[in-house]
């Protein structure tokens, strides 16, 4: 099994997933990478080039995927333990979003924002988040991510006022962190001190950093 490789990046094309070519010790390795991996290589040419893989082997064919970071590779493997998600549609979720933008994505549960992913509708969408919810929150890195996520842009969760008191923006945020692994004792004192007016994804962030600090 490979798990990594370090090389000189001797091709790479500009596609969603990229193609690109690692040259190691005078073997280049064909590898599939994310848009997101891509955007942090160094210009063609460049020597010393490491890249986290995951090999993927089907009867027709031996793939290599490669990631910047090992946080991506993380997240690729949960991505392709779910149902009806395959390489390809892991690798365009993360050409859409960093691992930390999944993860905020993730804790808001925002189906619109995961709809902007090309092949991803509303009733995937619908059907993913709360099976991603329950992956990150099992893995200690990727709960660690959701903690520390910034907001996903464009989120449009219900707010306090759209639902006409704070009471309903906890109660949704409470089932959230609920899924995530908290205990209902833990989840009835996680909010205190949140303020009136704050959203649901606000609410997510900061139930997830009171558990972080011990509440």
């Amino acid at each position: 099994m490979i798990a990594r490789l370090c090389g000189t990046l001797v091709e790479a094309s500009p596609e969603v997933p990229s193609l690109i070519v690692l040259d190691v010790a005078g073997v280049g390795y064909e590898l599939l990478v994310s848009r997101t991996t891509l955007s942090d290589l160094p210009v063609q040419g460049s020597s010393g080039v490491t890249l986290y893989v995951r090999m993927r082997v089907t009867e027709n064919a031996v793939t290599l995927y490669g990631f910047s970071g090992k946080e991506e590779r993380i997240v690729f493997d949960k991505l392709i333990s779910i149902a009806k998600v395959g390489p390809a549609l892991a690798l365009k979720i993360l050409s859409s979003f960093s691992p930390k933008q999944l993860a905020a994505v993730v804790a808001a549960q925002d189906v619109n924002m995961l709809t902007s992913v090309p092949g991803v509708g509303k009733k995937s969408a619908t059907r993913l988040l709360p099976e991603l919810l329950d992956l990150f929150a099992k893995d200690a890195e990727l709960k660690m991510l959701m903690q520390a996520a910034p907001l996903p842009i464009g989120a449009v969760a219900p707010t306090a006022a759209d639902a006409g008191q704070g009471s309903a923006v906890v109660a949704q945020a409470r089932q959230a962190l609920l899924g995530m692994g908290l205990t209902p004792q833990e989840a009835d004192v996680v909010f205190e001190g949140l303020p009136q007016d704050a959203t649901f994804e606000e609410a997510v962030r900061y139930g997830l950093k009171r558990v972080g600090g011990g509440l």
